[in-house]
């Protein structure tokens, strides 16, 4: 290519697919990024000198796109895709190695891929960026409705405390006046329903952070053994196998003993409860910098997306009726956050749900 007019020409495809690129990712979507990292391969495609041979390959961490034609065994050029100066991926441009070899390739041809990857490069950070502003935004929300929640019940709790505790008083006084056996076994129902609606309420004020707590400085590991010899018997009704790793031999913590069994009780429960016949529970503990983290898997259905940032609200529950009250998680999170401490969850591969437990330690 030696005529001053093919020179031009190439100047020009090169100039015109640098403003085409510009113009895609000013204009992307960026829950639809594939489609533009995809557009941008097919514009790259027709910059080069031999546009009809060339091909185009563009991979990161989370997208991989390619021109109908490439194959990997193809002579290329490449040029990385850094993302806040960490590598993330790559974008290639080949030719089929009968026909074309690495002396093919124009010095503005590896000036123009190298541009391209800095502008989708930039596009990956800003990715980034509003991924992490949304998650923000969505824990910020999270909390605030939480800490609304937990007023409104304590404010419930405290209100409902003193009628249930008249109701049981003198339904017991009650009881002791009549000796016909059915008004007894009537007054015995209210008596116990009375009783649950008191732990209803207890569970409420767990929620709120209401409730007194005994802190002392506990060994985490023995209580894990203890909680799961409780729950022999449900894992033997569903023939599950239980791998158990303690990653550190002493964990010492500064908790409530009844209120951290009461934690690891409630998730170990919920993953028996969703486990499948045969299915494996594991529970794993590590040190994690400053905290000790508490990771409870299932392989269960798994939580839907929709329905992930709900789990923790009181009275919600996927549970059948009759099963749960929907106050299981919300007491859960309400006592690990009186212990300065974190709940999350995400998806276990290929199937279930991972619980993740935060303690500050010692």
């Amino acid at each position: 290519m030696n005529s001053t007019e093919a020179i031009l020409k190439e100047r020009i495809k090169e100039l015109t697919c640098l403003h085409e690129v510009n113009s895609i990712i000013v204009n992307s979507d960026y829950d639809q990024l594939h489609l533009s990292l995809e557009a941008i391969a097919y514009c790259l495609k027709k910059a080069w000198q031999f546009n009809t041979y060339a091909e185009v390959e563009i991979k990161s961490a989370s997208y991989y796109v390619k021109t109908k034609g490439f194959n990997p065994s193809m002579v290329t050029i490449k040029s990385d895709i850094k993302v806040f100066n960490n590598a993330d991926g790559h974008i290639l441009v080949g030719y089929p190695t009968n026909k074309y070899a690495k002396s093919d390739f124009l010095e503005e041809e590896v000036a123009l891929l190298n541009n391209v990857s800095l502008v989708v490069s930039n596009l990956m950070e800003r990715k980034q960026i509003k991924d992490s502003e949304e998650k923000v935004k969505r824990q910020i929300e999270r909390t605030d409705r939480l800490h609304i929640l937990g007023e409104i019940t304590a404010g419930i709790a405290h209100e409902l405390n003193t009628p249930l505790a008249n109701i049981l008083g003198f339904t017991e006084l009650l009881k002791e006046r009549f000796s016909d056996r059915e008004a007894a076994r009537d007054l015995q129902k209210i008596v116990d329903n009375t009783i649950f609606s008191r732990e209803i309420v207890k569970k409420l004020m767990f929620f709120a952070c209401e409730m007194p707590q005994e802190m002392d400085v506990i060994q985490l590991n023995p209580i894990v053994d203890n909680v799961l010899e409780l729950l022999r018997p449900s894992f033997k009704a569903k023939n599950l196998r239980l791998s158990k790793s303690f990653g550190v031999q002493k964990v010492h913590l500064k908790a409530d003993t009844v209120q951290l069994t009461q934690v690891l009780f409630n998730l170990i429960m919920n993953a028996v409860y969703y486990s499948p016949i045969e299915g494996e529970i594991n529970v794993h503990i590590e040190e994690e910098g400053k905290n000790v983290q508490i990771h409870i898997s299932d392989e269960g259905p798994g939580i839907d997306s929709e329905i992930g940032e709900k789990i923790f609200e009181p009275f919600f529950t996927t549970k059948t009726i009759g099963e749960g009250s929907g106050l299981g998680l919300s007491v859960v999170h309400g006592i690990i956050s009186s212990h300065k401490g974190s709940i999350s969850h995400r998806q276990n591969h290929p199937k279930g749900t991972v619980f993740t437990v935060n303690f500050p330690k010692l």
